[in-house]
This record gives C-alpha cells, sequence and structure tokens, in this order.
C-alpha cells in the first residue's frame, strides 16, 4: 500500500446522551424507527422489548438504560440499530443515528486505562474527527454471553 493511502474503515455514527458513537458499517444490518414493542416479562431493565422486523424477532435493548444514563422520551429522531452481536440480531435504541463516515485506522486510539474498567468492556477506542471525540463501540461486548443467551431464550433461539 502507497505511504499516501490510508486504511479507512466505514462507520455509523450515533448520538447517545450527548456523546457521539461509531460502529463498524458492516456489523449494522439496518436502522429503523422505534415502533411498537412487545415487553419481555422479567427482563433486566435496559431491554426495551421485542420487536418484529422484516419477519424476524429482534430484542430492542435501550442503550442510555444499559449504559447508565437518564431515559428520556423516543420521538422522531430515535432509532434502532440492528447490529450483529455474535449469533444473534440485536436492536439498540439510540437517540439519533445520521452519519455515515470512513474514519482513518490511525485516527483510532484504544481507551485509556483509566476510564477502561468504568465504562466497561464495550468501548473499542475513540477516534477523532476533527474537534470530534467518537468513542467506538464494540457491540459484542454490549451485552455478556449469558445476557445474550438469555436474550435468546426470550426469543425462542437455540444455539
Amino acid at each position: 500500500m502507497d505511504d499516501n493511502q490510508e486504511k479507512k474503515e466505514p462507520y455509523i455514527l450515533f448520538h447517545l446522551a450527548g456523546t457521539d458513537y461509531g460502529i463498524p458499517s458492516r456489523l449494522v444490518k439496518q436502522m429503523e424507527m422505534v415502533e411498537e414493542m412487545t415487553p419481555v416479562p422479567n427482563a433486566p431493565a435496559y431491554v426495551e422489548g421485542l420487536i418484529f422486523i422484516r419477519g424476524q424477532v429482534v430484542p430492542a435493548i435501550n442503550l442510555r438504560a444499559r449504559f447508565g444514563f437518564d431515559r428520556i422520551p423516543y420521538d422522531l429522531t430515535t432509532r434502532l440499530v440492528v447490529v450483529r452481536s455474535g449469533t444473534r440480531n440485536v436492536g439498540l435504541i439510540v437517540d439519533s443515528a445520521r452519519e455515515f463516515v470512513s474514519l482513518p485506522e490511525e485516527d483510532i486510539q484504544p481507551p485509556p486505562d483509566s476510564i477502561s474498567g468504568l465504562s466497561g468492556d464495550y468501548l473499542k477506542g475513540i477516534a477523532t474527527m476533527g474537534e470530534r471525540l467518537i468513542l467506538i463501540l464494540d457491540v459484542d461486548e454490549v451485552l455478556t454471553r449469558q445476557e445474550k443467551e438469555e436474550l435468546g431464550e426470550a426469543v425462542g433461539e437455540r444455539d
């Protein structure tokens, strides 16, 4: 590769509680407006429910609740970002999602050790885009393996 060529990966950017996050676009299956959900009895507080999308039942995770932020009412900008996490599709409810960018690999740094334990394992890196900081999300770490199994059971999936 030429020294002047940067290796870039496309990301979907979303906004949550005043912060910009990025997910590699190859993991994003679709984005939808948040519609009716079916509640799941005894589900963790961050599980909003199940949504039937394009012939598939998908658990919907409220990322505000999962990350410990205050919940806010859904509005016209609220989005359900359906991602592949492990062997399952999971819907992530975010405040808004409208940007698609390619970030050079060298603009993404590992998270500082001082915040790694505070933010859980779901923070993969921090990117800079001009003056903006973008937290790169590791979607496979948003839910623990046990949580993924429990959600799979809730939607009738078997491994």
